[in-house]
């Protein structure tokens, strides 16, 4: 992270990674045509105008990135907070995870309903 000293800045450095405000600007205010919102975008980016990015947004820009395996940004921030270099979750990892926390939820609900059959609270289904 040499050369970036805020979060400003490295958000820029993200936006162009992702293909420049052309690019990011229309899927963040897909309401606007692509140079008004490249020009709101650029403002944004900019310290010395007076439009900022929203929290959410800045978000967005991040998880953009990450689904382009672009890391600088939390990288940044996790450095800049005195976190660990995070380790991206890959998109099968976490379809995985899902699954096994939803058949461990299935059989946790089997368990209870048949606690709840035993204490006269359900009736057994056939």
């Amino acid at each position: 992270m040499d050369g970036i000293e805020s979060l400003n800045e490295v958000l820029v450095e993200v936006v162009k990674a992702l293909g420049g405000s052309k690019k990011v600007a229309p899927l963040m205010w897909p309401e606007k045509s692509v140079n008004a919102a490249a020009i709101l975008l650029c403002d944004c980016l900019n310290n010395d105008r007076a439009q900022k990015l929203t929290p959410d947004q800045a978000i967005f820009i991040l998880r953009l990135a990450r689904n382009n395996n672009i890391n600088i940004g939390i990288e940044y921030i996790c450095q800049a907070l005195g976190y660990s270099k995070p380790t991206p979750i890959q998109p099968e990892d976490e379809k995985a995870q899902l699954m096994r926390e939803f058949i461990t939820a299935q059989k946790l609900m089997a368990n209870i309903a048949k606690q709840m059959e035993s204490v006269g609270i359900l009736k057994a289904v056939a």
